[in-house]
């Protein structure tokens, strides 16, 4: 906040010395798309202007790129695994000085609890983290979450700060048919912000999603699909995270002309990408590698997202924007040496420099609830040999329907890891109800062993896969000793695991230590034959996320995404 106007015009005069001034910078011009070279005047915490001033204190750039902070436009946290300070101290040092986050994850667990963690959690970091609510929880009527929240529930947030509008809309169905409850969200509040998630939707029912107003989806994977949501007035989020990497499919869609309409998002990305790839800076540097124009790349990561969501003081390098920034040496690698935030140099070369808050305590601990499972909850029953079975797709969240001739043995269906054919179970875990599903799978590569995970999206149940019952039962188990998290387990043996003691979700540690122990899991996996083309742990959580087609898992069932509703296993009952 600008406290003293009169002294802050003065100082973009050139009249009184700036408290802070960064000197020979190549300063990026947002509404131009080219550099200049000049001084960035900060005064209270904002740009004072841009051209040759004079300070109290110096900063010498030395002809360094001075870009604005980075954004990244829908995240939800928790996939990181790190609590919200933990992804701070990560994602700062790489230029990221905002996100838009959707706690939809703690939320599917604890409900109101765990969104007001995540708030309480989120202040006083160098990083402005901003919130949409979660607007399906659950995602879908076809499984059971943690909490169910109405629009009465979400409505006691809306004037919280930092609070922008509701997240991705993914009851596509209930906007499209009218739902009560539904309509109810959408209506909370005059032009409220919308964001959206529409996989696979197209013509007139896009046309009425937008008409319900939806202003954005991450969801395209081609850009065909993203020229379609331009003209239904929908801004693109270009989604590259850990499983789902878009990019590639639909940069076709990138110009001049719909540039402010596109922006980077990482939707989830795991610790061990955070540090080796980057965050919002390293889409920004495959793009310009690809041959994205810089000027395209660099609105694409922060003008862009900051008008989408009304951000006024944040995306440009400009007189009365927040002193939100970051100095480059070079514009191929995109490494920040330096980053601003608030005018306060908050990381340097990679390190963060300022004091975090103290630690927020957790207050989701003690969150796996299972009933007791046996080897009766794995049964798959088939009348026949044919079988409804999920077909992984290499780098997409999207699946395919099968219908497989499986082996069968006495009216059950059995796993073929020979042919890549697992069992995929799903455990309701949140009130220990005894709900369960189990299915076939194909694709993943297991040949041996068991993974278990309470990363499921969105319920987060427990999702197991594996080659065989008792490893799947083992697996299952570890979970239940360590409160949650993901464990690998072969012949009885747990191989590895890694604790995720905040609501199942996040761990208590530190980025290096949790990319360490995921990286060591993904290494045990990769080990037991899952193919490269998967990220294990990522690629599970998504099995059981009921609204991105085709087929899913859930604890009610086999959910045929398209038709939107459960379907059996057994393909000759169907």
């Amino acid at each position: 906040m600008i406290k003293d106007l009169k002294r802050f015009v003065r100082v973009a005069r050139g009249v009184e010395p700036a408290e802070l001034v960064i000197k020979n910078a190549k300063v990026f011009r947002s509404l131009l798309g080219d550099f200049v070279d000049a001084d960035i005047a900060i005064d209270q915490g904002h740009i004072a202007g841009i051209g040759k001033y004079e300070g109290r204190d110096y900063v010498y750039a030395a002809g360094q790129y001075a870009l604005p902070g980075f954004i990244d436009g829908h995240v939800h946290i928790e996939s990181s695994m790190l609590s919200p300070a933990e992804f701070a101290r990560t994602v700062v040092p790489l230029g990221t000085t905002s996100v838009v986050t959707d706690p939809h994850e703690i939320a599917n667990v604890a409900g109101i609890e765990g969104i007001r963690y995540m708030m309480e959690a989120a202040k006083h970091l160098p990083l402005s983290i901003y919130f949409t609510l979660p607007s399906c929880v659950p995602a879908t009527p076809l499984e059971d979450s943690g909490a169910v929240l109405t629009a009465e529930d979400l409505s006691e947030l809306l004037d919280e700060p930092g609070v922008l509008g509701l997240a991705e809309f993914m009851n596509v169905p209930g906007v499209l048919e009218g739902d009560d409850e539904v309509y109810k969200k959408l209506t909370m509040r005059e032009n409220l912000l919308i964001e959206g998630h529409a996989p696979g939707i197209l013509g007139k029912d896009l046309m009425a999603y937008a008409a319900a107003g939806v202003c954005s989806d991450h969801e395209c994977v081609s850009s065909e699909e993203a020229v379609i949501r331009l003209a239904a007035g929908i801004d693109v989020e270009i989604r590259e995270g850990t499983a789902a990497t878009n990019f590639e499919a639909i940069h076709g869609v990138i110009n001049d002309r719909t540039v402010s309409h596109c922006m980077f998002v990482t939707d989830d990305r795991h610790p061990a990408d955070l540090i080796s790839r980057g965050h919002i800076n390293s889409i920004v540097r495959s793009a310009v590698a690809d041959g994205i124009p810089v000027h395209q790349a660099i609105i694409m990561a922060t003008l862009s997202p900051a008008r989408h969501f009304g951000l006024r003081d944040c995306g440009m390098i400009a007189p009365r924007y927040r002193a939100d920034f970051a100095l480059y040496e070079d514009l191929v690698h995109f490494v920040p040496s330096a980053v601003f935030e608030s005018g306060v140099l908050v990381a340097e070369n990679g390190k963060l420099r300022v004091n975090m808050p103290k630690r927020v305590p957790p207050v989701i601990l003690d969150s796996v609830h299972l009933a007791e499972i046996s080897k009766k909850n794995l049964e798959i029953p088939l009348s026949g040999t044919r079988a409804n079975v999920i077909g992984l797709i290499p780098h997409q969240l999207v699946t395919e329907k099968r219908v497989i001739d499986v082996t069968v043995k006495d009216g059950f269906a059995m796993q073929e890891p020979e042919r890549d054919i697992l069992k995929l179970a799903v455990f309701e875990r949140h009130h220990a109800t005894g709900k369960s599903a189990c299915a076939l799978l194909q694709g993943f590569g297991l040949m041996r062993g068991a993974i278990a995970s309470t990363v499921g999206h969105d319920s987060h149940n427990l999702i197991v896969i594996g080659a065989n019952d008792d490893d799947m039962l083992a697996a299952a188990h570890e979970i239940e000793r360590i409160h949650g998290g993901v464990a690998i387990v072969e012949n009885g043996k747990v191989l590895g695991s890694l604790p995720l003691p905040i609501a199942g979700l996040m761990a208590d540690g530190d980025a290096e230590t949790v990319s360490y122990q995921a990286a060591e899991l993904v290494q045990t996996a990769r080990s037991l034959g899952v193919r490269k083309d998967y990220d294990p742990l990522m690629t599970l959580a998504f099995m059981s996320l009921p609204v991105i087609p085709a087929l899913k898992l859930t604890d009610r069932g086999l959910v045929d995404v398209e038709q939107f509703k459960i379907i059996p296993v057994d393909a000759e009952k169907e």
